[in-house]
């Protein structure tokens, strides 16, 4: 088929949502169908879009670990209109390309393609908002064109039901959780190797990724660092501003076993995962989106899937949607912003690398349950 995937996240970026979608497209397109990216953009023409595109593919791939290619179109769009002129230039645009099926995360596209007739998917992460975001997923659900709703975790489905009054049932809504790529993480060096590679010093180690927005846990991080002084805690990711009152308090509390890499290109991520003894997701009782809101009960993080990729233990918060993946078989689970709790189990992790490995081995196994190959595979079913 041909695919015309349409996002306003902008490119290239470090936010979550960004390198989802280049994701699925990349697993579209190994799928083998012929896949169109739209987002907002420049002012430039195709022909200098495509070659600019081309230019840069390198840059671009390693900025988000890919390997497979897939075309891209910069629309130019008026910040002043939210977008609504992107998604009517973007449904309009894949319209002309003659797409089979119009994939989109944005509930205004995803209207705009079913009332020019053409099979649509759209993939929520969290509760449609805004101020029209309500009244555009009703259109969505009340429209009889052949559509696809995915959610990322069942709590977002039972919670859409709640507030929209509705039965959300298969086939037409989809489970479809995040995935991760086996091949980049198959061949991973043991945790030494990695450590070494990466100039970190030959002692335990304990990983973090991701942002630090609130709700991440990055104060209970800081004070697992100050518990364990003789593990090295490796914190990757974060954009400079975030990153810089961390720094701040590294330095007033003189602690010297915490180290702050920043964004790290996604190619290279699996690495820095791969040089944990113990992997870690601090979420407390309230997580914010990027663009605020408590998404605790819906969100589906990108990282957890990549830790088990990683085959390595993983240290989790205790919060109900994280179970429609982790288990007892592949993780450790401890009460949100529960310090000693933390301390405990963290301590003994570390203390019984047999344990570690166990929970690893078996989170490398059930990661083959969700790649995103397998995802898309699913999603699109019975529109091919």
């Amino acid at each position: 088929m041909k695919i015309a995937c349409i996002t306003t996240s902008q490119m290239p970026t470090s936010s979550a949502h960004s390198i989802q979608a280049v994701k699925v497209c990349q697993a579209l397109a190994q799928l083998g169908h012929t896949v169109k990216l739209w987002i907002p953009g420049s002012h430039q023409t195709p022909s200098e879009q495509s070659q600019c595109f081309n230019q840069e593919w390198d840059t671009f791939s390693n900025h988000y670990g890919l390997s497979t290619p897939f075309e891209v179109e910069w629309v130019p769009c008026s910040s002043s209109l939210r977008r609504y002129d992107f998604a009517w230039k973007s449904v309009r645009r894949a319209h002309a390309w003659g797409a089979d099926l119009v994939y989109t995360w944005t509930p205004q596209a995803a209207v705009l393609a079913l009332m020019l007739g053409a099979p649509t998917i759209i993939e929520l992460h969290d509760m449609p908002s805004g101020r029209f975001g309500p009244w555009l997923f009703r259109l969505f659900l009340k429209h009889n064109g052949k559509k696809r709703l995915l959610v990322t975790t069942d709590g977002l489905r039972r919670k859409l039901e709640a507030a929209y009054h509705v039965s959300l049932q298969s086939p037409e809504t989809q489970i479809a959780p995040n995935g991760t790529e086996l091949e980049r993480y198959n061949d991973l060096p043991d945790t030494p190797t990695a450590r070494k590679n990466l100039d970190l010093p030959e002692r335990p180690t304990v990983v973090y990724s991701g942002h630090f927005y609130a709700g991440r846990g990055m104060d209970l991080l800081l004070e697992l660092a100050h518990a364990f002084p003789q593990v090295t805690f490796l914190w990757i990711g974060g954009r400079p501003n975030d990153l810089a009152p961390w720094k701040e308090q590294l330095e007033q509390s003189k602690l010297h076993n915490v180290v702050m890499t920043g964004f790290i290109e996604n190619s290279r991520l699996p690495l820095y995962q791969a040089a944990a003894d113990v992997l870690l997701m601090p979420y407390s009782s309230k997580v914010s989106g990027s663009s605020g809101g408590n998404i605790v009960d819906v969100f589906n993080p990108m990282k957890m899937f990549d830790y088990l990729a990683t085959g390595r233990a993983i240290l989790s918060s205790d919060l109900p949607v994280l179970h429609e993946v982790l288990n007892t078989g592949n993780t450790v689970f401890c009460p949100p912003d529960d310090l000693p709790a933390w301390q405990t189990a963290l301590s003994a992790l570390l203390a019984d690398p047999t344990r570690g490995q166990r929970l690893g081995a078996q989170a490398h196994l059930d990661a083959r349950l969700y790649t995103w190959r397998r995802r898309e595979e699913n999603a699109l079913e019975g529109f091919a």
